[in-house]
Parts: structure tokens; sequence; C-alpha cells
């Protein structure tokens, strides 16, 4: 399967109030807006998108209808430190204070209003004990 393009859809009560969230805070824009369903676009990044979606659609099979659980998005960026800043100075919950990982990450958690996690993430060069389970590529510069 050759895939054109990728992204999550949120399902939720709030469509407006969710995508309204994404972008104050993490730089998205509607391209489609509907009562129903709203397509976001990174203004910085056009490769990176997310949906929100009214989790009582017509469009989802009624035995998958709801609202999301279990998620965690996660953000690859260039200035977490600049980010973490806003967020607290927003007021969003931060669920994991800004710390940097052995495994390779520099990163703080946060949450939309539906619960969703967002993983904020800069990589940084793991600790020896990780870089052998890394693949050479994906190792940060």
């Amino acid at each position: 399967m050759k895939s054109t393009s990728y992204y999550p859809v949120i399902m939720t009560r709030d469509v407006e109030g969710t995508a309204a969230f994404y972008c104050a805070h993490f730089g998205f824009k509607a391209l489609f807006e509907s009562d129903w369903y709203v397509h976001l676009q990174s203004a910085e990044a056009e490769h990176v998108a997310l949906a929100i979606l009214d989790g009582s659609h017509e469009t989802i099979p009624a035995a998958a209808r709801g609202e999301v659980r279990g998620l965690l998005l996660n953000f690859e960026v260039e200035d977490v430190d600049r980010i973490y800043e806003a967020c607290r100075n927003a007021g969003l919950p931060i669920l994991r204070e800004i710390r940097d990982e052995d495994f390779g990450q520099r990163h703080f958690i946060t949450a939309d209003p539906n619960g969703v996690l967002i993983d904020i993430i800069k990589p940084i060069p793991p600790s020896a004990e990780f870089v052998a389970m890394y693949d050479a590529s994906a190792l940060p510069g």
C-alpha cells in the first residue's frame, strides 16, 4: 500500500472547541470546516495534519461511535522549551514536566480538552545504552 496521506482523527462531542484548541496552541489552520468535521493542517509544515470529527456522525459505523480514548499524539519540534513555556503560560495542563530522557527525547506532556495526551518532543542524542537500539538513520544528528 502506498499512502498519499496519513493523519489522526479525533472523535469528540465538541468539534469546534477541539479544532480551536489545536489552532490556538499548536499552529494548525482549518482547511475544511463543517459542524461535524474539521480538517486541520499545520501552518508551518503542510505534511502535518489532524482532523476533528463529531463522534456521533453517521459516517462512523454505529458500533464504533463515541469519543476518543487512549490516544497520545506526538509532535516533534525544533524548540520544545519555547512550546513548553507557551503551554504553561496559556494554562494548559502539564501532565509530565519537561525533561530529558535517556532514550533520546527532551519532552513534556499536556492534554487537549478531550483528554488526548499531547507529547511535545525534541529528539536529542540517546545515552550509550539506547544507541544500539536505533537504526543509524533514526539517530538525531
